[in-house]
Parts: C-alpha cells; sequence; structure tokens
C-alpha cells in the first residue's frame, strides 16, 4: 500500500501546536500572508498567545476536524499547515479545507498543490467524503489557478465581502466532488 500522506514533494504530518504556533509568530510578520489566509485585520501576536490559540483549537478537536503540518520531503523542513473540517455531520459527506505555506520563499514551488493532493487523497480515500470545498479570495490568483489545476471548480461567489485597501474583493467558493477527483486521478494512483 502506499503511504497516504506523502507526496511528490511534501508529506503530511502530526500536527504539534507548539511547533506551529511559533513558525506562525515568524510567518505573520508578513502581512501579505495574513491577508492571504484570512480576512480579519492583520495582527502581530507573540508565541504565548499563538500557543494557546492552537492548543484551544486542537483540544476542541472532533473526531470531524483534521489538523496536519506540511514538511518538505527531502529535509522534513515545516513548510505550513492545513486542515479539513467535516461540515455539520457525516451524513452529507461535505467539507471544508484550508491550507497555509508560510515562508513567501516557499510560495509558487508547488509545495501547497502537493499537500492539497495529499489531503483530497485522504479525504476521499479515508474519510469516504462526497466534496471538498474552499474559499480563496480574488485577489490570489496564484492560489486560485493551484486549486483549478488541481480540479477545483468556483463554486459561487460573495461579492464585494472583503474590503481591503480601499477597494472591495470577492470571495470565491470552490469545490471539488469526489467523482470529479476520482476521475482525474484515483486510477492513476492505484496504478503505481
Amino acid at each position: 500500500m502506499k503511504d497516504i500522506f506523502k507526496g511528490e514533494l511534501v508529506r503530511l504530518s502530526a500536527f504539534d501546536p507548539e511547533e506551529i504556533a511559533k513558525a506562525y509568530v515568524n510567518w505573520t510578520r508578513d502581512s501579505e500572508l495574513q491577508r492571504l489566509v484570512g480576512s480579519e485585520v492583520s495582527a502581530l501576536r507573540s508565541a504565548k498567545s499563538e500557543i494557546n490559540f492552537f492548543e484551544k483549537l486542537v483540544k476542541e478537536d472532533t473526531p470531524a476536524a483534521h489538523f496536519f503540518s506540511i514538511r518538505k520531503l527531502d529535509d522534513n523542513r515545516l513548510l505550513g499547515d492545513i486542515n479539513l473540517d467535516v461540515i455539520n455531520d457525516w451524513g452529507s459527506r461535505d467539507s471544508f479545507v484550508g491550507l497555509g505555506i508560510g515562508d513567501r520563499n516557499d510560495w509558487g514551488k508547488g509545495y501547497g498543490t502537493d499537500a492539497m493532493k495529499i489531503m483530497l487523497r485522504f479525504a476521499f480515500t479515508e474519510l469516504n467524503l462526497r466534496r471538498v470545498t474552499l474559499t480563496v479570495f480574488e485577489y490570489n490568483p496564484r492560489a486560485i489557478r493551484s486549486y483549478e489545476k488541481i480540479g477545483f471548480q468556483i463554486e459561487g461567489r460573495l461579492r464585494g465581502a472583503l474590503l481591503r485597501d480601499g477597494k472591495r474583493w470577492d470571495v470565491h467558493y470552490m469545490g471539488i466532488l469526489f467523482d470529479d477527483w476520482k476521475d482525474k486521478y484515483y486510477d492513476r494512483q492505484n496504478a503505481s
């Protein structure tokens, strides 16, 4: 059997709240990262407050929430994090995914795309989900292209939902269904 948590460039690992919190303190000094992954006002936080946030997040963990760190395959370096939350109940088999690559020097190298492919494999083959959904801001075309390349489609938008730098931006809802993923990836992955 293939290691379901390993891709071509990265692997997913257990989520360590203290490790990720310390990394976030450094990563979020870059306000562009904050604006790409969240709609909140950009702010600088201490290591202690980040550790408390992530520990609380994991403590409230339910069987419907899945948190992973993203690590580079060749040197095991922490690159970011990815999470999957099953919506409401397991009956719908729908979920939301969130992804962040922390250091801008690691952006545009395929790490996020590879991590998302791994997460979709986990979502569809281990959790037997039907749909994975994400939100992305209109002003993040690099992420939109990456998600489209994987197979996500824009399914809707909240027009003008986000105000940044005096301009209104749309929030895109993108989704991928199991059948679309299966047609694109499943037979290829099982053959290797």
